[in-house]
């Protein structure tokens, strides 16, 4: 039985420092049993980090949302990544940014201007957005008994190197409904093919250039990514062939 200490002591060990900002894709079952379930697993991160000056991050995404489906809440509309998200999500500290269909939830140091004015894109992952942000701070990225081709980060980087055709050419109208009951409308583009089909080609390249690390936490197998190197390391990937994600 894994308990919040024995998580914090996995952390550690997957070499991720308690002032880290962390964003974490996870699969809750992987972990195995937790004294305290998935609130535990929570407790665990946000009590490593938060304390120390580190900033939790989790994916709240929502791209089901279209044109015929427009309206976000930024309090009640659930992400649809998985539990460990929506548990944090729902966490009276966390705070969310207001994208319609990538929005990211933070806890820690800088979390309101972290995530501050994601809605002023119109792209789902563009450069100054919180995603981008995570390059910035030289962000850590867990994927938790999950492969690295649920990685919405490097979206961001094909989005921001110019992959042809990656966004779609005109956007949809969504709609933020944020928690002070404003109606924010914003245009919204998309990213398009299934381009993670083939994110697998970046685990060698990514682990030879040290931007790659695996671990353990709990009972799930983990990948830890630089976001800073994986970035760099990608965008040489797409110098060399900008369709390398459109194909096998």
């Amino acid at each position: 039985m894994h308990t919040v200490h024995s998580l914090q002591q996995d952390l550690q060990q997957l070499g991720i420092k308690n002032t880290d900002t962390l964003l974490v894709h996870s699969s809750l079952k992987s972990i195995g049993a937790v004294d305290g379930g998935g609130e535990a697993v929570l407790d665990a991160m946000i009590g490593y980090l938060v304390p120390a000056g580190g900033l939790l991050v989790f994916p709240a995404l929502t791209y089901h949302l279209n044109a015929a489906n427009p309206e976000f809440s930024v309090a009640d509309t659930p992400g649809i990544v998985g539990t460990l998200p929506e548990l944090f999500r729902k966490r009276p500290e966390s705070l969310r940014s207001w994208h319609p269909t990538h929005s990211v939830a933070a806890m820690g140091r800088d979390a309101a201007s972290f995530t501050a004015g994601h809605h002023h894109f119109d792209s789902p992952c563009a450069r100054t957005s919180p995603w981008g942000r995570l390059a910035d701070r030289r962000a850590k990225i867990l994927f938790i008994g999950t492969g690295i081709g649920c990685n919405t980060f490097l979206h961001g980087v094909e989005e921001w190197f110019g992959v042809p055709d990656m966004l779609s050419r005109d956007p949809e109208m969504l709609y933020t409904n944020t928690p002070d009951g404003s109606r924010l409308p914003v245009p919204c583009r998309r990213h398009q093919g299934h381009h993670s089909t083939w994110y697998y080609k970046t685990e060698p390249v990514l682990a030879a250039s040290g931007a790659l690390t695996t671990g353990r936490f709990g009972d799930a197998s983990c990948h830890l990514v630089d976001a800073w190197g994986a970035m760099e390391t990608v965008y040489g990937m797409l110098h060399q062939d900008p369709l390398i994600f459109t194909r096998d």
